[in-house]
């Protein structure tokens, strides 16, 4: 048997430890290989066919590129961490370092390889799939047919072939092979307990709680200013959180004789107490990089609902027209029957009076209540000598004088006093500022207007998704002041689709590393936890109880970290939605709901495989 034969068949042999590592970086090149696919494709490169979501993609490819090169490194070199015995017993039988690290280069090749393929042949498997979800989220005119991207599979092939070759030169160079002693004793060098510092662990609370406080009550223009230094409180604080509150709280668990000596939990806080500074760093790692996928994700689904819901909302009704009597208003209806749409029509006259040096759009309740049933809103009741006030929809973006939000001013100077201020929608109207809904006897003693337009609504009650879109376009080019709403939003998605699209791979990308970070550091400890689950059986421990233990150790490891990060990005969310006022709740609650049911899914497999593996030592 060659040296490479040798070397392929140790990858084979140690195929447990290696899965994650291969399993991560094939989905790497897979995800790698889609964005090239999509940047190649010949609907996206033709002329002034969206460039955005060419750029996107190839702008996606580096940064994941770029990562990919920083998580393989850090993968080989936690799998190189779990094979010291090997190596020990691999020097015992002669082979020199030199060919210790010939031999890793060529299992990471080997490795390398077989992901980069593998990776570009589920690609191409899945390709159409994904090109039929990416036309509907990129929000294409044109169609992603299926091709055979032979760009793509070249430059994934290159690329891949050479960071695994650096990475593997590079992990050649720096690893150590130590005494033949230590490696021949590998883990079973005890670890002394680590100690927290109550200094350390108090600036931990201080630092996080600081950085929750700043995130949380910050509002408006400020929380782009506080982002920052939350964000160097947040990380300082979540390290001192693992390395020394953790450890703080385990001591203090191990302390309580009661919790202690009940049932398994002297075995399970006692590794707990010994693993805790191997743990930080994982849990530190990965509590970092899931925090920024969630945030991430959770921002650009938040951004993508305050576009187009909040664009909704702000426009409710299909259709709207401003204009003054000197102005044809254009056959509108007659566009909406070519596309076979039925609407429901209003049409009302809109007056702005000066009030205090500002005017002020002033309307009757009949004909607030006229395009409110137009739009399926509530309608409001104003009494005849009463004045209600309407305040801007876009309070909270554009500053507005607050000096005459409480009165209006009459022809005769007097002023009356606005006597409600509880508007059920303040959008129905086009006010860019706030205005006020008058009784009819107040309307009557109002001075002569400074301006008068008359507004023109069309709400479709029947009719498809694309027609609607097909008809703003065309209304827009009779009249660009032709406000069509679905259009809007269509040309919103069309702009927005690539970023959400190239966001949303690269914060996958991101949650699935942090689960690999996760697996290795749980296989790192694989084989001294079958010692010791071997020795503890000996003397009494049942099959029922090392269960729980594993199970118990295997939640905290994978939920401990998650939960910090879920926490981190509730924050991240909750001050985003003070940015722009705008409650993002469901949005946060899908984000982080979905990767918490991804946890949990992923938790479970890992269980029963890593419970089987000692179980099957043990037994």
């Amino acid at each position: 048997m060659t040296f490479r034969q040798f070397a392929f068949l140790n990858v084979f042999r140690n195929k447990r430890l290696y899965i994650a590592y291969f399993l991560s970086s094939m989905f790497t090149v897979m995800v790698f290989f889609t964005f090239a696919n999509f940047a190649f494709h010949p609907t996206l490169t033709d002329a002034d066919m969206n460039a955005n979501a060419t750029k996107g993609m190839l702008a996606a490819g580096a940064v994941i590129y770029v990562f990919s090169f920083f998580f393989i490194l850090y993968s080989m070199s936690s799998f190189l961490q779990s094979r010291k015995k090997e190596f020990g017993l691999l020097m015992m039988q002669g082979m020199s370092n030199p060919q210790i690290r010939w031999m890793v280069f060529l299992e990471n090749m080997i490795i390398g390889f077989l992901a980069t393929i593998l990776g570009m042949g589920l690609g191409l498997i899945f390709s159409k799939v994904i090109l039929m979800i990416a036309e509907n989220v990129l929000v294409l005119q044109g169609s992603l047919n299926f091709y055979f991207p032979v760009a793509a599979l070249v430059i994934t092939f290159l690329s891949f072939i050479l960071l695994f070759f650096v990475i593997s030169i590079f992990v050649t160079f720096v690893l150590r092979t130590n005494k033949l002693v230590s490696l021949i004793k590998g883990g079973e060098k005890g670890k002394s307990e680590p100690k927290a510092s109550l200094l350390l662990t108090l600036l931990a609370v201080l630092l996080l709680g600081s950085g929750y406080t700043i995130a949380l009550i910050a509002e408006g223009p400020t929380v782009v200013f506080a982002m920052f230094p939350v964000m160097a409180l947040v990380i300082v604080g979540t390290y001192l959180l693992f390395t020394q509150i953790s450890v703080f709280v385990v001591r203090k668990l191990k302390s309580s004789r009661t919790l202690f000596w009940k049932k398994t939990n002297m075995l399970l806080f006692s590794d707990l107490s010994h693993r805790m500074k191997d743990n930080a760093r994982a849990f530190f790692m990965v509590a970092i990089i899931s925090t920024v996928a969630f945030s991430a994700i959770g921002t650009l689904v938040g951004f993508n609902s305050l576009l187009t819901k909040g664009m909704k909302e702000a426009n409710p009704i299909s259709f709207t027209y401003t204009y003054d009597d000197n102005e044809d208003k254009p056959d509108v209806e007659a566009v909406l029957d070519k596309h076979d749409l039925e609407a429901k029509t209003a049409d009302v006259p809109l007056a702005d009076f000066e009030q205090d040096g500002v005017e002020k759009m002033i309307v009757t309740p009949e004909i607030y209540n006229k395009i409110a049933e137009l739009a399926g809103e509530d309608t409001i009741d104003v009494a005849k000598d009463e004045v209600a006030y309407v305040p801007s929809p876009q309070a909270n973006m554009l500053p507005e004088d607050e000096s005459n939000e409480d009165e209006v001013i009459l022809a005769d100077g007097t002023t009356k006093k606005v006597t409600e201020d509880n508007i059920p929608n303040s959008s129905i109207l086009p006010a860019v500022t706030s205005y006020f809904i008058v009784g009819e006897s107040v309307y009557d003693e109002l001075p002569e207007p400074a301006d008068v337009n008359n507004y023109a609504a069309w709400e479709v009650v029947d009719g498809s998704q694309d027609d609607l879109v097909a008809a703003g376009k065309e209304l827009e080019e009779i009249d660009p002041a032709i406000m069509a709403i679905d259009k809007v939003v269509y040309d919103t998605n069309a702009i927005w689709g690539p970023v959400m699209f190239v966001g949303l791979f690269i914060g996958i990308v991101f949650f699935v590393s942090a689960g690999s970070f996760l697996y290795f550091r749980l296989y790192t400890d694989l084989d001294d936890d079958k010692e010791k689950f071997a020795a503890i059986s000996k003397i009494g421990l049942t099959t029922g109880e090392m269960n729980k233990v594993i199970s118990k150790q295997i939640a905290l490891l994978f939920f401990a970290p998650i939960i910090v990060a879920i926490i981190h990005g509730a924050v991240a969310l909750t001050a985003l939605s003070h940015l722009f006022d705008y409650s993002l709740v469901y949005e946060s609650f899908l984000v982080l709901g979905s990767f918490l049911v991804i946890q949990i899914i992923y938790f479970v497999f890992v269980r029963y495989f890593y419970i089987r593996q000692v179980r099957k030592y043990v037994l």
